[in-house]
């Protein structure tokens, strides 16, 4: 299947609008702490049920679709023709995006799967035997700082896409001038 051009954005909007909204989510379903129940010796800690573990990874899948997807658009052969990558990366600007776009991706990522791996660590080895403690859960403001990342990253990908486009504009249009003769057509004044 050819996708176009205005396909690929939304395709690319789309996820990137799914992982903004699975990461606000699971920054606002997580607990402020455990309950805490003492035992022999040790500190058990019980997490009152909650989507923020699945909703994390989700936003983090997300995140790698939209990624990908707006990697793919950019190099992607729109109409069966494809452009070099160096013509591509002949533009200024274009790098310059290009590079913000995957730096944010990465700090986004980060920041998603950081709490998350963090409140699945508290989930899972809930029995401490330090009797001070106090059931933590991951740190409060970094899915949420994340979720709002992604939804950077998918503009600076689609900010990307139309740099690319004028690339490839520009390099069909050159590449059309290259073709034309320089010589007068016969019969002209």
């Amino acid at each position: 299947m050819a996708f176009t051009m205005k396909q690929m954005s939304i395709i690319v909007s789309t996820f990137g609008i799914l992982s903004f909204i699975a990461g606000v989510i699971a920054e606002n379903k997580k607990p402020a702490s455990g309950n805490v129940i003492t035992g022999k010796g040790v500190v058990i800690c019980k997490y009152p049920s909650d989507p923020t573990v699945v909703l994390g990874y989700l936003s983090v899948a997300f995140l790698a679709l939209c990624t990908a997807f707006g990697y793919l658009s950019l190099f992607y052969p729109y109409k069966g023709k494809s452009v070099p990558q160096a013509a591509l990366f002949r533009k200024t600007s274009f790098i310059v995006f290009f590079n913000i776009a995957l730096g944010v991706t990465g700090l986004a990522a980060a920041m998603l799967l950081w709490p998350t791996i963090t409140e699945q660590l508290h989930h899972a080895r809930n029995v401490h035997h330090n009797l001070k403690t106090q059931c933590p859960t991951a740190k409060t403001g970094l899915l949420g700082g994340g979720a709002f990342l992604s939804l950077d990253s998918a503009l600076f990908w689609l900010v990307a896409l139309m740099l690319a486009d004028n690339a490839r504009e520009d390099y069909f249009e050159e590449m059309g001038n290259k073709g034309a003769s320089s010589e007068p057509i016969k019969g002209s004044a």
